[in-house]
């Protein structure tokens, strides 16, 4: 078992899950397409490792990630037994396509209850702490996909449950099956990143108003938020073309180089990378539990961590940021 850092848990911020009893780190570490993707076991062992010694105790995986679909978990539930299972929070999510035939997406009963038996089975435990439904399957009666949530809860498969990329319509709909089966809905994972702010409005007013706390996905944009696209050149195929898709497509490349850049000088102001701030800036609301961001480097996560160095914004600032991110398209 490696020797974890001592003073692991003198730095990090640790915030309440909305009304629940869990903490969470202000910073999470997610897989997606790095580690068991484009990243090796090697690299997977390097982050992980130096995450935890830096506080990080939460890891967000979900069926689907890595190459071949699963393989995040799998390289992933190697290095954390190496860690002590009591201290960390291992989170995965089910409702993407992964495997043929029609018992192998969407938001079934038949779907999620076997979803988590191979995650289980991947990731070398016996639980998860937070198991979410993925997505939303209009094709599955909400009752049946919480049904089967609270099933996991039951049978010890899961501590927490969630759902991730619900509306606040759907997310309301969740809650109320949720009380029905009286197990609380304890997070919900957006997206949510200074170029996709619709959950401000649409969201966040019910997540509040019912108690889940919020974990923010792709907070950096698929690789906008940072210094590799200031000129606004994106291009085709590039991972930033994909969940913020519609604010590349929305913008020519010279609205994309003066909102980068942009931020970019409000950042260097602050005397942080934009990322950084892109991360302090989803944190500045309470209502933000965390942020699962991802990581191809040890330095990207000792980077991210430093962004709470700086978690304050003055009304200037504010202001500023706004001018520039809220005429995105709908």
């Amino acid at each position: 078992m490696t020797e974890p850092a001592k003073n692991r848990y003198d730095v990090m911020q640790y915030r309440q899950a909305g009304r629940s009893g869990l903490k969470l780190p202000a910073i999470s570490l997610g897989a997606w397409e790095t580690f068991g993707g484009y990243r090796d076991a090697t690299v997977a062992r390097a982050c992980i490792t130096r995450a935890f010694d830096l506080g990080i105790t939460h890891f967000d995986f979900a069926n689907n990630y890595g190459h071949p679909p699963g393989n995040a978990e799998f390289v992933c539930g190697q290095v954390l037994k190496e860690l002590p299972r009591d201290e960390i929070i291992i989170a995965t999510k089910a409702g993407f396509p992964m495997w043929s035939g029609p018992y192998g997406d969407g938001g079934s009963r038949k779907y999620l209850i076997a979803s988590c038996d191979k995650s289980l089975k991947r990731l070398g435990v016996d639980y998860v702490d937070i198991f979410y439904h993925h997505r939303p399957d209009p094709k599955t009666p909400i009752e049946e996909s919480i049904g089967a949530l609270a099933t996991l809860v039951a049978q010890g498969k899961a501590l927490y449950v969630g759902v991730s990329s619900y509306s606040g319509e759907q997310y309301q709909a969740a809650v109320g099956a949720a009380k029905a089966w009286n197990v609380p809905l304890t997070m919900h994972q957006p997206y949510y990143n200074l170029l996709g702010r619709r959950i401000e409005k649409d969201l966040l007013p019910h997540t509040r108003e019912q108690g889940s706390g919020v974990i923010a996905f792709c907070p950096l944009a698929s690789g906008l938020l940072t210094d590799k696209y200031l000129d606004g050149d994106i291009p085709a195929g590039a991972r930033g073309t994909l969940w913020p898709g519609a604010w590349v497509r929305g913008h020519s490349q010279e609205q994309r180089a003066r909102t980068l850049t942009g931020l970019n000088n409000i950042a260097r102001a602050r005397d942080q990378s934009l990322a950084q701030m892109a991360l302090a800036w989803i944190l500045r609301n309470d209502g933000l539990t965390s942020v699962a961001a991802g990581a191809s480097r040890v330095e990207q996560i000792e980077a991210n961590v430093k962004a709470l160095d700086k978690p304050t914004f003055t009304t200037e600032e504010l202001a500023a940021i706004d001018a520039l991110t809220l005429d995105q398209p709908k």
